[in-house]
């Protein structure tokens, strides 16, 4: 017998005990807790850092979780995680814990390098992602978060003025219900950062920069115009059935924000 085992036996697992107060726990567990992973879409695969939440719901009867298993699941082997394996990661961080419903979310940046619309420079464009799959009675719920940052340029100051329009930074964040496994995160994010008065470029040159004022002059968008953009094109796109979707306008006019929400989930 090991020390290991002997101290294993010779402590309570307090945790385990019956709890007498008779009241179910929706969610507990461990989040705040940054791990490495791989992120896989389709052949392309990226190593990255993720913001973790990982919960599972506690019976009535039961005092506590093992918050220790939840962190023995990260490190048990090199995270890889796709819109394909992630209900079966959830599936088994389930069985770890004994319980019937559980969630993770991963939060983490995501990088896709795009070049340059006139000088054709490459160069790495951050967005937010988040891999969140919820398990219960029916099954395991997956669920794409992104956050897009694009260009808006006002239509009314457009109108109004007799030369110019104020424009702004906006992010667009969506969280859609997947359906199909082989959806692209990739297209998906291209997708929605064409609903923008324009798109953003992690790196321009000066005929880049008179390529992205004179497209976003000729595509205004109030912050209402671009999430029913968004709305319009998530509806058509096989493999999501539900989406809810934030447009947020950082103004640069005003000392607030433009904001709109549409939840079909």
């Amino acid at each position: 017998m090991t020390v290991c085992d002997m101290t294993d036996r010779a402590m309570p697992d307090v945790q385990s005990s019956r709890d007498q107060r008779d009241i179910v726990i929706d969610q507990v567990g461990i989040r705040a807790i940054r791990h490495p992973l791989t992120v896989v879409d389709g052949q392309r695969q990226q190593a990255s850092i993720a913001d973790c939440e990982l919960t599972v719901t506690l019976p009535a009867e039961q005092k506590g979780t093992h918050m220790s298993r939840f962190v023995a699941l990260l490190n048990e082997a090199p995270l890889s995680l796709s819109l394909a394996n992630l209900p079966d990661w959830t599936r088994r961080m389930a069985e770890r814990l004994h319980a019937d419903s559980a969630a993770v979310a991963f939060r983490l940046p995501y990088f896709v390098t795009k070049t340059a619309p006139v000088s054709g420079q490459p160069a790495l464009m951050d967005y937010h992602l988040g891999l969140i799959a919820k398990l219960g009675p029916s099954g395991v719920e997956t669920l794409l978060e992104l956050t897009v940052p694009v260009t808006s340029l006002c239509p009314c100051s457009k109108e109004i003025s007799k030369y110019g329009a104020h424009n702004q930074r906006s992010h667009i964040t969506v969280t859609v219900r997947v359906t199909d496994p082989a959806l692209s995160i990739d297209a998906l994010i291209a997708r929605i950062e064409a609903q923008g008065s324009c798109q953003l470029w992690g790196l321009l040159k000066r005929p880049d920069e008179k390529f992205i004022t004179e497209y976003a002059f000729d595509h205004p968008k109030f912050v209402e115009d671009m999430i029913r953009d968004v709305a319009g094109t998530l509806a058509q796109t096989a493999g999501i059935h539900g989406y809810r979707i934030t447009v947020e306008n950082f103004e640069s006019i005003h000392n607030h924000s433009a904001w709109a929400i549409i939840d079909r989930l």
